[in-house]
């Protein structure tokens, strides 16, 4: 047994003792340190029970703006590292948050769950398919806690449409229209020329593939870049084609067509500022997401959203849970019929973490990461421009080997996603 073994088994042994009380620590470690990082952050620090007890970013300036920030707020010094694999052997860290940039997504939690811990993961929790379903397997196979950062599954009024729709509020549910209305401008571009000093540019790539620097990609714009984000759809509409899955009450789907592309100005970006993508299911159910990048209109008062539409009428149902039912040929609302308890997503982590089941996650890997894979169907059909036959039981193309290549991609050693986890 050499010592990764050695770690890991005494690791698993030591969590599946469970935190017998509720006062004793979790302690965690935050990967990833740009804007949802910083929102995690704190968020840990004040949580009773939970300990930050180490930092990981390979920008060095996020890094110790980090620690300032957590010593501020709790009197306590972290321990900071650029490389995470300096962190996945330590018996100390007890959980990880992953708020990286989406190419190291899958690859981190991964390594994290074959070192013993439990993950929060960002969505969306893969950059591809293929790793997405790696990082799932590695989270049964180790049996980690892993939950996803589709936040809305535990919003109160959201939980509450969900339990109307399921039950029957707009009779049988045949389409879901998922939206995402935000304007992006132009960001122009930027020389290829050598990383600022408190990058490690190569631990930034990690497992993407080699390539020069441009000030496009550090720290926001590398969403809209395929080696590294999945645009609009694969950000935000990511949020928004959960709840429509949810609500639809399915899988993946078996049919995909994407359109769309980077209309109103040329700028140094791949992905499409404008895109509709359309899924169907075998029962002829419908789910669409539309992303539009450029100023345009609201539908039904909603920019950011789901709408779904019944036989017996529809619902509309907005960021942050507003929702109204419409019956039949009516344009007046049905009476508010309230909420759920509020649950507070990130607390929901570290309470299944505390009690040891999985099964109390509002948003279990499993989940989010069909969600997601969605969204990179969506994102394959638009790449190669036509309508795609996709098998979900095998989670492969049928008869459609250019498609099933854009379920994986090349990885740089040494940041190799395991073949089996």
């Amino acid at each position: 047994m050499n010592r990764r073994q050695f770690l890991r088994t005494t690791s698993l042994i030591g969590t599946s003792l469970a935190w017998a009380g509720a006062n004793d620590r979790i302690r965690v470690a935050i990967i990833g340190l740009g804007r949802r990082g910083m929102v995690l952050l704190p968020a840990a620090a004040k949580m009773p029970g939970v300990e930050v007890v180490a930092l990981c970013d390979p920008d060095r300036e996020h890094l110790q703006q980090a620690a300032l920030e957590l010593e501020k707020a709790t009197g306590k010094k972290a321990r900071m590292e650029t490389d995470m694999r300096r962190l996945m052997d330590d018996p100390n860290i007890d959980a990880v948050t992953v708020s990286t940039c989406n190419h190291w997504h899958a690859l981190a939690g991964i390594w994290a769950c074959q070192a013993g811990k439990h993950v929060y993961m960002e969505k969306p929790v893969s950059h591809n398919i293929s790793e997405g379903r790696k990082l799932v397997e590695a989270a049964r196979k180790y049996n980690r806690i892993v939950q996803g950062g589709t936040q809305r599954r535990s919003n109160g009024r959201i939980r509450k449409a969900m339990q109307l729709l399921h039950g029957g509020a707009i009779g049988d549910i045949y389409m879901a229209r998922a939206i995402v209305f935000g304007v992006r401008d132009s960001i122009g571009f930027q020389p290829l020329g050598p990383p600022p000093a408190n990058l490690d540019w190569n631990l930034w790539l990690g497992p993407a593939p080699e390539q020069p620097y441009h000030a496009n990609l550090v720290h926001y714009n590398w969403h809209w870049f395929w080696d590294f984000g999945n645009g609009e759809l694969g950000n935000n509409g990511s949020h928004q084609i959960d709840v429509a899955r949810w609500g639809l009450g399915k899988g993946l789907p078996s049919r995909i067509y994407s359109t769309g592309g980077r209309l109103g100005y040329k700028d140094q970006a791949q992905t499409p500022n404008t895109q509709i993508a359309t899924y169907d299911y075998p029962d002829g159910t419908i789910l669409v997401c539309e992303t539009r990048g450029l100023y345009t209109n609201a539908e039904g008062g909603v920019r950011w959203g789901v709408h779904f539409y019944g036989s017996k009428g529809y619902m509309s149902i907005d960021p942050k849970g507003m929702y109204q039912v419409f019956q039949g040929r009516s344009e007046n609302p049905e009476p508010d019929p309230g909420t759920l308890d509020e649950i507070d997503h990130y607390g929901n982590f570290f309470d299944a973490v505390r009690a040891g089941k999985s099964e109390l996650l509002t948003a279990d890997i499993e989940e989010t990461y069909l969600s997601n894979a969605i969204c990179h169907l969506g994102n394959i059909s638009y790449r190669i421009g036509r309508k795609l036959d996709f098998d979900p039981m095998t989670e492969r193309f049928r008869g459609d080997t250019e498609a099933d290549r854009l379920l994986s991609r090349q990885y740089r050693a040494p940041f190799l996603v395991p073949g089996r986890v």
